[in-house]
């Protein structure tokens, strides 16, 4: 069924009013790090356990902020076509994929002119969130790029890779769920990765 025009514009300014009410990339990284330092937590279930999650996102954050070399796509970023968008993240402190993505997305979107990235938390938004649902749920993080010309949504990305994503889809449909030893073997990927993939998957969003 194709979406109505009332409903269109109906999300156009959901995702217009959030952009309005978001914090930006510095102003988000910098709750993050006061959440680690406080051993606290976003989110509506804050426990000890998110809280630890958070502070692991802390240090992950920084060592990607500082190491991240997506110099190999240069050129292919020099050469895309120019955009005019508002790159809005619905993400929680706690999201382990958000500290390996979110770093990338600011990466790019600093390279690019006219690209802004904001930042809302979930649980603070779940009007929001329940638009833009992974396969019936919340899933985190979810990148909504938004034409500021148009103010229609050009694309979504998240919650994690392509790769991972098929990756994980793989394992559910033979084991069910993902499993703690699945999830170490992510956090490997991830760091063997080095962003390269999250990188490759946005230009390739860009390129359309």
């Amino acid at each position: 069924m194709k979406t109505s025009i009332i409903e269109q514009k109906e999300v156009r300014e959901l995702v217009s009013n959030s952009l309005k009410n978001a914090m930006t990339y510095p102003e988000y990284r910098e709750l993050i790090d006061d959440l680690a330092r406080d051993g606290s937590t976003t989110g509506d279930l804050a426990n000890e356990e998110l809280a630890e999650f958070t502070k692991l996102n802390a240090r992950r954050f920084k060592r990607w902020e500082k190491t991240l070399d997506l110099n190999i796509f240069e050129e292919e970023i020099r050469n895309l076509p120019a955009v005019n968008m508002s790159w809005l993240v619905i993400t929680e402190s706690w999201c382990g994929d958000a500290a390996h993505l979110m770093p990338v997305m600011k990466a790019l979107a600093d390279q690019l002119t006219e690209v802004e990235l904001s930042v809302v938390l979930r649980d603070e938004n779940p009007e929001l969130m329940d638009e833009f649902l992974t396969e019936g749920t919340r899933a985190i993080p979810k990148l909504i790029a938004m034409d500021n010309d148009s103010g229609a949504v050009k694309f979504l990305y998240g919650p994690r890779p392509s790769v991972v994503t098929e990756m994980a889809n793989k394992f559910k449909a033979e084991h069910g769920k993902l499993s703690p030893e699945f999830k170490e073997d992510l956090q490997r990927w991830y760091n063997k990765d080095k962003g390269l993939t999250t990188m490759n998957d946005l230009v390739t969003l860009l390129k359309r």
